[in-house]
This record gives structure tokens, C-alpha cells and sequence, in this order.
């Protein structure tokens, strides 16, 4: 999950908690191009006003212009935009002639809206997946357990209901401010990730100026013992220093997070694992877990470029695709 999912539940969450009626709108497949995948989120009140994103704007624009007229007055609705055999959202076009179906959810403001919206927030916030039922006759909607493995949405067509899986919104933590992590924070921050940066040094905590970016004048290490990854956490350590890094390897092989990495060359990586099992007590299986020399060999010399590297490698493990597959 992004962490612009976290945002669009919080604030139908704040609408619900204050009385308002709330439509949640659920990208359930995409077909050809499509800038968001299927679970991505939207939410809206009557009036227009709204949070998330469904495509590149021209979806949004359609629907809460029906919303506003008075449409999706159903407690639930599935639109197909940009197919020309289906009158619904035919007069859409999505780029490169793609579509999109969309499931659009009425939910009044009583006590069963407000218990689903607080599981869906701490289930993105938490370290647990679940599986949201959503009944397309009646809008019932349940939660199951879920391991989290399986793609985002299924649609059980004989059962006329669907299935979409939420889990942790993907989270980075950046131990210590260095160009490079500036550079990681902007790309992570744009691919949906929630940004975490520490260190240590309060000056350079001070001159770190990245918006939407959390930054905590911590040690990293602490930081992350604190209990602050779950399963859907990439730790990166980009300083240089082996202070910063090394400690928080050491501490970043004790969580769950589905990928570990830090910065130096091939000859700097391998004394950092000698390092890292003579003081640190590092196991062969740990050491296996670290990614160093840090991102893919693209060749990488600049601050954004290694960024480019270290993201791009970060992505590759989040959506579980091996590197002779590249």
C-alpha cells in the first residue's frame, strides 16, 4: 500500500467522525495504461471535496461531477471508465486507450463506517494484512485475515463481491542525512512511500529540507529497535560513516523489513561484514540479508543517480521480481 492510502482513510475517517457522508472509491482492475494500480483510493464528501487519486485527473473530474449532480446515490456502484462498449464512463478516454474500473462506496456515517475506516487505518499503520470483502448487492463489507500474498484486488464474479487486500502503507527509513539520502527521500517520497530520516546530528537534521519527509534527531539504531519497521519497511544506510550504518544494521536484522541496504563499494562492503560479524555478532543469514554494495550496478556516480540505483532496487524486491528478471 502507499501511504497516500493512510491519508485518504484518515481524512474519511475525520469526515465520518463528524457526520458527513463519505463515497470510497477502490480501483479494482486496470486494462492497458493506467497511472494507479488496482487498490489504489479515493475518497470524497458531497460537496466535491476529496483526497487521493484514482488516474491522472480526468476520472476524478468525471466523478465528482456526477457525485456533485447527485449520482452514486446507491451504497455501492462499479464504473468502467474508458470503454467504449460500456455506457457508464465511455466518455472517458484514459491515455494509450486504457481502462479502468472503479468501485464507488456510499457510506453513511454510523457506527459500521467508522469501525471499518479504524480497522482500514490500523491495518496500514500496524504490521498485520487483511483481506476487505465488499458485497457489490448489498455494500456489507468484512475483514479476513490474510498473509498478504496474492495480487492487491480479487473479483469473485459468481459471488458478486470483491476482494481487495490491505496491508502496511510502504514505509522508508534513511539512517543519516547525506546528499544521497536527500536524493532517496525525494524519489521515495514521490513512489508513495512514507519517508523516515534519522540522525543523530541535530545540525544536519536541522539543514534536511524535504517536504512531506519526517525527520528525527535520533540514532538511528534506536530508532529502528524502537519497534518502528513491520513487513512493508525498507531501511537504507546512506552516510558513509560506519557509526550511523553500522549500528543500524545491526539493529535492522532484527525486524522484518523486506529489504536492508547500505552504501559503500564492493571492498567497503566486504570489510563492513567482516566488521559487522567480529563486533556486531552477526550471523552468515543476516549478513545474507544486507544489500551492499546497496541498489542495482547501474553505473551510478552522482547523489541522484545512486538514489535512482538504490529505489529502483528497493522496488524490484517490494514487488518480488528477481535480478536476472530485469
Amino acid at each position: 500500500m502507499q501511504h497516500l492510502d493512510v491519508q485518504v482513510i484518515e481524512q474519511a475517517l475525520a469526515w465520518a467522525r463528524a457526520g458527513e457522508t463519505v463515497w470510497l472509491c477502490t480501483v479494482l482492475a486496470t486494462f492497458g495504461s493506467s497511472p494507479r494500480e488496482p487498490g489504489s483510493m479515493l475518497a470524497a464528501r458531497g460537496d466535491g471535496q476529496h483526497i487521493g487519486s484514482l488516474s491522472g485527473g480526468c476520472v476524478e473530474e468525471d466523478f465528482l461531477e456526477r457525485l456533485q449532480d447527485g449520482a452514486f446515490d446507491r451504497c455501492v456502484t462499479t464504473l468502467r471508465y474508458g470503454d467504449p462498449e460500456g455506457p457508464q464512463g465511455s466518455r472517458i478516454a484514459l491515455p494509450c486507450g486504457g481502462i479502468l474500473k472503479v468501485l464507488i462506496e456510499r457510506l453513511s456515517p454510523d457506527m459500521a463506517t467508522l469501525t471499518q475506516l479504524e480497522v482500514l487505518r490500523s491495518t496500514l499503520l500496524g504490521q498485520r494484512h487483511l483481506i476487505r470483502c465488499v458485497d457489490l448487492e448489498s455494500g456489507e463489507a468484512y475483514f479476513l485475515e490474510d498473509d498478504g500474498v496474492g495480487p492487491r484486488v480479487v473479483q469473485d464474479i459468481e459471488r458478486e463481491r470483491v476482494q481487495i487486500r490491505v496491508g502496511p502503507a510502504a514505509r522508508l527509513i534513511i539512517a543519516g542525512v547525506s546528499p544521497v539520502s536527500v536524493a532517496c527521500a525525494e524519489f521515495a517520497r514521490t513512489l508513495g512511500f512514507e519517508v523516515i530520516v534519522c540522525d543523530p546530528r541535530e545540525e544536519a537534521c536541522t539543514g534536511f529540507k524535504v517536504p512531506g519527509i519526517e525527520v528525527r534527531p535520533a540514532l538511528p539504531s534506536q530508532f529502528i529497535a524502537s519497534g518502528a519497521c513491520h513487513a512493508a519497511t525498507a531501511i537504507v544506510a546512506l552516510t558513509h560513516d560506519p557509526r550511523i550504518d553500522d549500528l543500524a544494521m545491526m539493529e535492522a536484522v532484527r525486524t522484518p523489513a523486506f529489504y536492508i541496504g547500505v552504501m559503500g563499494s564492493r571492498t567497503t562492503s566486504r570489510a563492513r561484514a567482516e566488521r559487522l560479524r567480529r563486533s556486531g555478532g552477526l550471523s552468515d543469514d543476516e549478513i545474507a540479508r544486507l544489500h551492499m554494495p546497496i541498489g542495482l550496478a547501474l553505473g551510478s556516480t552522482t547523489p541522484a543517480e545512486i538514489a535512482l540505483a538504490v529505489m529502483a532496487d528497493i522496488l524490484r524486491v517490494h514487488r518480488g521480481r528477481p535480478r536476472d528478471a530485469l
